[in-house]
């Protein structure tokens, strides 16, 4: 079961009710013995509301309580894996398809899909939760691979022909990843990040935003290269691999990453109703590798200006929504870059959704 849509809104709607009430009952009270609350309560709900507060020349609230959906939602993963000599693995699990209804009361989002494609047996783990209020946004994710991945790619060498490795299932490969990602967005008056990814706004006029971030993850990346050279003996013969530099071939890759990020957002109204979005960002990334010996240490004890790279997060969404019926797709996705004096990798992963759905019950 998915838990979708912004918690945040519904915390502060919560707190917005309370302070509603705090100060309509004051109201009534002497202003000499309650000035001090008064003027605490006051702020407070100001400060609560401005959550929510929009320009409606340019996004239209929502009208009604309730919402259904069917959705289908399709991940995508690629890890590559290279030196500074341009020899380089690539290894991809195929798509993964699903698809399920979804059930929505204001700003709590419930439901599940089912997995078309994987059945049974290949312990596919894979989490994902994003999140959109009017200044603030969300990413939760966690994903953990099964054993379905295939060596996309494969370069030895420009002598070396490779092609007879491509496509081919390996169940040598593992790996694992968790975080998250929180974004302040500057122009929320304006520009609604809910229009576009969670349907609970209509953007009536073009207008875009920076955004600004802060993002934490861990990474695992674990590889039989013994079943891989023995894979490769098999289909190129006895001397693959042998001119292979060794700094390719580390079993594992365990860090974390900590970013600082900044990006733009812009919603193109082009037509009634429509809308298309496009976000992307580039975080400062600084990563920590992570072993047994230093477990619990400070991670930024060993600093080095080194270790320091670039991701970046690209979001992309169009939608059709006349307030009463909607229907679009969006893709998120997220790359990751680890980097060191003569082994680098990269990792990408994402998903894209399609959608139709109508809501109920006027507010």
């Amino acid at each position: 079961m998915i838990l979708r849509r912004t918690l945040f809104s519904l915390l502060l709607t919560a707190f917005t009710t309370l302070a509603w009430g705090a100060e309509d009952s004051l109201s009534v009270a002497p202003a000499s013995r309650h000035q001090l609350p008064n003027k605490f309560l006051n702020g407070l709900y100001e400060f609560v509301k401005d959550f929510s507060r929009v320009d409606t020349n340019y996004i239209e609230p929502q009208h009604y309580n309730f919402t259904v959906m069917l959705q289908n939602t399709n991940t995508y993963e690629v890890y590559r894996l290279h030196n500074r000599r341009g020899q380089s693995v690539t290894f991809s699990p195929e798509p993964t398809y699903k698809i399920g209804p979804y059930v929505g009361w204001r700003w709590v989002f419930l439901g599940y899909t089912l997995d078309l494609t994987h059945t049974g047996g290949h312990r596919k783990q894979d989490f994902s939760l994003s999140l959109y209020s009017s200044q603030l946004g969300i990413d939760l994710f966690f994903r953990k691979t099964g054993n379905d991945y295939r060596v996309k790619r494969i370069n030895l060498g420009e002598d070396v022909d490779t092609s007879p490795m491509e496509n081919l299932p390996f169940g040598g490969f593992k790996a694992s990843i968790k975080g998250f990602n929180i974004y302040y967005i500057t122009n929320h008056r304006k520009f609604s990040y809910p229009a576009a990814y969670s349907q609970s706004t209509v953007q009536r006029r073009s207008a875009g935003s920076p955004l600004f971030g802060v993002s934490y993850s861990s990474h695992k990346i674990d590889v039989d290269w013994q079943s891989l050279i023995a894979l490769a003996q098999e289909r190129l013969g006895s001397d693959a691999f042998s001119t292979v530099d060794q700094s390719l071939t580390r079993s594992q890759v365990n860090y974390k990453d900590i970013s600082l990020s900044a990006g733009y957002a812009y919603n193109w109204v082009f037509a009634r109703n429509f809308l298309f979005d496009v976000s992307l960002s580039l975080a400062a990334a600084y990563k920590h590798t992570k072993s047994e010996q230093d477990r619990g240490s400070f991670i930024f004890r060993d600093f080095d200006f080194k270790n320091f790279n670039l991701d970046g997060v690209g979001r992309f969404g169009l939608v059709w929504n006349n307030t009463r019926w909607y229907a679009g797709a969006s893709a998120i996705f997220h790359t990751y870059n680890y980097r060191q004096d003569l082994f680098h990798t990269n990792s990408t992963f994402g998903s894209v959704n399609f959608y139709v759905g109508f809501n109920f019950g006027k507010r």
